[in-house]
């Protein structure tokens, strides 16, 4: 299938051909039709898998046509990253149709926001300031036609819903809705109920990592973390890494650390302002800094097709949490590699990555840095369950322990 089978307004090919798309990913393959359609739409699909583009297209499609300067789609999103990320890719895609974006979140100047929202034909914002402008009726929405939700379970986790069903009740009841998640939790299906009219369900894959990600686990005790760390990093030629860790602080010293052994390194994390997460994200995408090291905020506003390597110096919270930190690396059709250390506190995330994953992780070592094995126990647990008729791992090979080559 190629993007000319959508039947999409040719003024829209010079941005898909600029982008360097070929083909359409499978969540773009099934979710554009019915969104062209018209349909209400809810999209499930892991991190990297094209989800952007799939309402985009549609979106600019049906806004080609009919009245400018006013909002005729928003787009909600969880954070200040991805707010940016998806107004430059509608940017792009629509780069010959006239259309204008705009962003909408906190930690800027009101001013401009206000400005710019007087004009635009498409908003993508973070629900607390969008609702303070809809509250100071500085942006109207009777106009609006398309809402999408993007990154819903985000959106839940860092509690949003409140504002959510705020903006809601203040939106047109006849418009188009689409909402986009990794993993779909109770309180997301339920916003869904709320939010669309007998959506179309499109689930491509699982609530996963993409397939073009492999795995890896480092058991190290953990004052040696940092060593250890620093010695992947020079064993690598990777150029594009980035290294998330649980704390703002960590992410700062951490930093810090790396660059006194000759990496250009940057940090991404709460703290800063916004003009300096901007200079540290497009310092990394323009290849000045091989090394981004982010807390969480950073595993769902980062879309760059470079990066190779996604390193977790402290594993992550939960399952959830890890495929979407690891969604940063092998997006579309690239391949990437997830790196994790682990300490014998992390036993219990173990198990759960290799039940949701199907497989037992590669536990692999580095010639001084070697600790017991984290997560032994998971072997026998995926054993017992095949024991009982499960299938095994879906054909998959366990590969040995091996050194880091």
């Amino acid at each position: 299938m190629s993007f000319q089978s959508f039947s999409l307004d040719p003024r829209l090919f010079a941005g898909i051909e600029a982008l360097g798309y070929t083909a359409p990913t499978p969540i773009q393959e099934r979710a554009i039709p019915p969104l062209l359609q018209g349909r209400d739409l809810v999209g499930v699909a892991q991190t990297g898998t094209g989800k952007t583009a799939a309402f985009a297209l549609p979106i600019l499609d049906r806004l080609m046509d009919g009245p400018r300067g006013r909002l005729r789609a928003l787009v909600l999103v969880p954070t200040r990253e991805l707010a940016d990320q998806i107004h430059q890719a509608v940017g792009a895609l629509g780069r010959s149709s006239g259309l204008k974006s705009a962003t909408v979140y906190g930690g800027v100047a009101w001013g401009p926001q206000a400005k710019a929202l007087r004009d635009a034909d498409v908003v993508v914002a973070c629900p607390g300031r969008l609702l303070a402008h809809l509250e100071a009726r500085s942006v109207r929405v009777s106009a609006l036609e398309i809402l999408v939700l993007d990154e819903a379970d985000r959106l839940f986790d860092m509690g949003f819903l409140p504002s959510i069903r705020r903006v809601l009740q203040q939106l047109p009841a006849g418009r188009q809705t689409m909402l986009f998640s990794a993993t779909m939790p109770q309180e997301v299906r339920r916003l869904a109920r709320e939010a669309l009219r007998d959506p179309l369900c499109v689930e491509v894959g699982e609530a996963a990592p993409a397939a073009t990600v492999s795995h890896a686990l480092f058991p190290v005790l953990h004052g040696r973390k940092t060593a250890l760390l620093a010695e992947l990093l020079r064993r690598t030629e990777a150029r594009s890494v980035i290294v998330f860790t649980r704390t703002k602080r960590r992410a700062q010293a951490l930093a810090r650390d790396l660059g006194d052994t000759g990496r250009t390194v940057t940090a991404l994390q709460g703290d800063l302002s916004q003009p300096e997460r901007r200079r540290a994200i497009d310092g990394f995408r323009q290849g000045r800094f091989d090394v981004l090291v982010a807390t969480d905020i950073a595993a769902r506003g980062i879309d760059i097709s470079t990066v190779s390597h996604v390193i977790n110096y402290d594993a992550p919270a939960t399952a959830d949490d890890y495929t979407h930190r690891v969604g940063r690396t092998g997006r579309a059709t690239r391949t990437g590699e997830a790196l994790t250390l682990v300490t014998s506190e992390d036993a219990e995330l173990v198990r759960e990555l290799e039940r949701v994953l199907g497989k037992r992780l590669e536990r692999r070592s580095v010639e001084g840095f070697e600790a017991p094995e984290i997560g032994a126990e998971s072997r026998r647990g995926l054993r017992r369950r095949g024991s009982r008729g499960s299938a095994p791992a879906r054909g998959r090979t366990v590969r040995s322990r091996r050194q880091w080559a």
